[in-house]
C-alpha cells in the first residue's frame, strides 16, 4: 500500500483550515495528567475564542484535581475527512465575571443543570495555547499554526 499524498496546503490558509475542523469538532478530546497516568476524555467547549478554548466542568469531577496539580493539557480536534488539530496549552480558572456570565448566558445546558452562575461546583477553564497543530488527512506530519499574540512559530512539520 502506498502513501497517500496529501494535497498541497497553501499557508495563508492554515489558520482558517484549523479554525474549521475545531468549529466541525463538538467533542473534542481533552488530555491531563494523573500523576505519571495519562488521561483523555471527550469534553464540550462552551465558547471558543480563535484558538482559546473554554470548558465547563464540575469541582467534583477528577479532572478538577488533575488540572489543579498540573495545568499542562492539550485538546485534540478532528473532522469527518479525518483532519486534525492539536491545541497545546494551559488551564486556568476563569475569573473574568463579565465573560463566565456571557458564557452562562449563551450555554442552556449549563443554565439548566447548574441552575446559577454562582453554584460553588461550576468550573470554567481557559485554555491558552501556546502550540497550535494541525494535520490534513493521513498526512503523517503535523504543520504548526501561527498564534496571534503568542508569536509565529517557526517549527518544522514533525511525524506524529
Amino acid at each position: 500500500m502506498t502513501k497517500p499524498i496529501p494535497e498541497p496546503l497553501d499557508p495563508a490558509q492554515l489558520a482558517q483550515r484549523a479554525q474549521a475542523v475545531i468549529q466541525a469538532d463538538r467533542f473534542p478530546y481533552l488530555a491531563t495528567l494523573d500523576g505519571d497516568q495519562p488521561r483523555v476524555r471527550p469534553v464540550s467547549p462552551v465558547r471558543t475564542d480563535g484558538f482559546t478554548v473554554y470548558v465547563a466542568n464540575l469541582r467534583v469531577y477528577h479532572k478538577t484535581a488533575e488540572i489543579q496539580a498540573n495545568p499542562k493539557v492539550e485538546l485534540c480536534y478532528l473532522d469527518d475527512h479525518h483532519d486534525q488539530v492539536r491545541i497545546t496549552g494551559v488551564a486556568t480558572v476563569l475569573t473574568d465575571r463579565a465573560l463566565l456570565q456571557e458564557i452562562w448566558d449563551a450555554n442552556p445546558l449549563l443554565r439548566q443543570y447548574l441552575g446559577s452562575i454562582d453554584n460553588p461546583q461550576l468550573i470554567v477553564y481557559r485554555i491558552e495555547p501556546n502550540r497550535v497543530r494541525f494535520m490534513k488527512e493521513w498526512a503523517l506530519e503535523y504543520i504548526s499554526v501561527p498564534l496571534e499574540g503568542v508569536g509565529n512559530s517557526t517549527e518544522s512539520p514533525e511525524i506524529g
